[in-house]
């Protein structure tokens, strides 16, 4: 059985500087995990809702950090990171669905307009984790 994407699951960002958290929305008709974590569909890749920020950003595609780049005679220059996801989370889970929509797993990734790809690191943890 696949681990699922829930709230609490550690996310990093390959052009962001630091880890985030992420929380998922909790649907009716969404399972709970662990009896009180809720999974995420595909489509909960909300920036600042179900995805936070990841410190700053490196990659030269995002407009701010370009501009701060130019303005330090080329120097990267990393700019605070506000995700800019376009395209849910793939692969979903061929096994779980809610309402309708599959489940994103730990496995699943998603992509940021600025070029970075947003995985999980840390699934939430569960009993069988544990022991």
């Amino acid at each position: 059985m696949p681990k699922f994407l829930t709230t609490g699951a550690t996310l990093q960002c390959t052009m962001g500087a630091a880890p985030s958290v992420f929380t998922a929305q909790g649907l009716p008709g969404v399972p709970m995990i662990l009896g009180s974590l809720p999974a995420a569909t595909i489509m909960e890749f909300v920036p600042m809702m179900n995805i936070l920020p990841f410190a700053v950003c490196q990659s030269p595609a995002n407009p701010m950090v370009a501009a701060a780049t130019a303005a330090a005679m080329g120097v990267l220059t990393p700019m605070p990171c506000i995700p800019n996801v376009v395209a849910p989370w793939a692969p979903p889970s061929v096994v779980a669905t809610a309402n309708g929509l599959p489940l994103a797993t730990a496995e699943s990734t998603c992509m940021c307009a600025w070029a970075g790809t947003i995985s999980v690191t840390m699934p939430t943890m569960g009993p069988e984790d544990t022991q």
